[in-house]
């Protein structure tokens, strides 16, 4: 008899982004073989390239793990599916620090992956800052030690175990937020530098992973801030979700997943037309032509706007819809107005036909 169809569901989930790293890992390690070392190069094509080193044949994949039902099923499944494609797996908790007892859970946890023959597993702890509320700062640390942990090992991709369940919540706070088409967007399935990143559950639901957890009798720890209405997200989980859910119906979750794919294409599409519009726009000196803005449609003028704004100094997790509409102002409805003051200590301002954006 086969496998529960939770456990069915999570395995094959991670088996398909175990055969996506390994096809890229493949070609990568190919392109390396192909390319000849500038050393040898100068030397003559006739002589031999055995003392390069080369990459590892089997990639490394490390498993995010906080100990809870969605990143413990996550392990469960990548500890059972990696050795049967010779790849090699490993896991990562991240100690926050910010409950009473957090070192502890931490190596238990460490203990929960070096048990499922998990190799290399570590725990690291981090200082949690202020700047963007708990919520973001916290964020912020844990991936800042994933990076870290990633370049250390050397490893090919991290799995994180965000469901759809996490999808549609992300999808309701962009839509709260009135930060446009990207925040609608939600998480992507790989991101991060070279799609480190990779989020194999966005198709399965929460249940499906406690379930499968269940069934395999795999201890979870349930994180109290996930239940605390002080956290945003906590509140909207257990309050605003199901809110939903009594008014329109069973579904929502499903349509608010579907609703994010829908609109990254559509976001990615539009980014590649405001990359192609952001060369068409500039003069000889490359500075932004406002006649030439002005005649873009506003989704891609904005993407124009925002883009410029960054590359001056602007940080993108301060940079709102908000102050790309006053710069937008700026090119369409012109009236003599003062220079826009925007995250950074940059400013945009319009001079004789052209925006000039810049650290102020």
């Amino acid at each position: 008899m086969g496998p529960h169809p939770a456990v069915a569901a999570i395995r094959l989930a991670v088996r398909r982004v175990l055969h996506d790293v390994l096809t890229e890992h493949t070609r990568s390690a190919d392109h390396t073989r192909r390319t000849p070392h500038p050393e040898l190069a100068e030397a003559g094509a006739g002589r031999q390239r055995a003392a390069l080193p080369e990459r590892p044949d089997t990639p490394l994949v490390l498993v995010a793990c906080s100990g809870g039902a969605d990143s413990m099923a996550l392990a469960s499944a990548l500890a059972f599916e990696a050795p049967k494609l010779a790849v090699r797996a490993g896991g990562i908790t991240v100690d926050h620090g910010l409950q009473d007892g957090s070192d502890t859970r931490a190596a238990e946890v460490v203990d929960r992956l070096t048990a499922l023959h998990l190799d290399p597993v570590e725990s690291v702890a981090v200082q949690v800052g202020h700047e963007g509320g708990p919520e973001a700062a916290a964020r912020d640390a844990r991936y800042a030690a994933l990076d870290a942990a990633a370049e250390r090992h050397g490893a090919a991709a991290v799995l994180l175990g965000h469901t759809r369940d996490d999808q549609a919540e992300t999808v309701l706070l962009g839509l709260a937020r009135g930060s446009g088409i990207r925040s609608l967007s939600g998480m992507a399935a790989a991101s991060g530098p070279a799609g480190r990143y990779r989020r194999p559950f966005l198709q399965l639901d929460r249940q499906t992973a406690r379930k499968a957890c269940l069934v395999q009798s795999l201890p979870v720890w349930d994180d109290p801030h996930n239940i605390d209405p002080a956290y945003t997200r906590s509140r909207l989980r257990h309050e605003g979700l199901p809110a939903l859910e009594k008014a329109l119906g069973k579904g929502v979750v499903e349509a608010l997943a579907r609703t994010a794919q829908l609109s990254r294409d559509d976001a990615d599409a539009l980014d590649t037309w405001a990359a192609e519009a952001d060369r068409a726009v500039r003069d000889d000196a490359g500075r932004l032509e406002c006649a030439k803005l002005y005649a873009l449609p506003p989704a891609v003028r904005r993407r124009v706007l925002r883009r410029a704004a960054m590359e001056a100094g602007s940080p993108a997790g301060s940079l709102f819809a908000r102050h790309i509409e006053e710069v937008d102002r700026l090119i369409t409805g012109w009236r003599g107005q003062r220079a826009i003051n925007l995250p950074g200590r940059v400013e945009a301002m319009r001079q004789g036909g052209r925006l000039v954006i810049r650290q102020s």
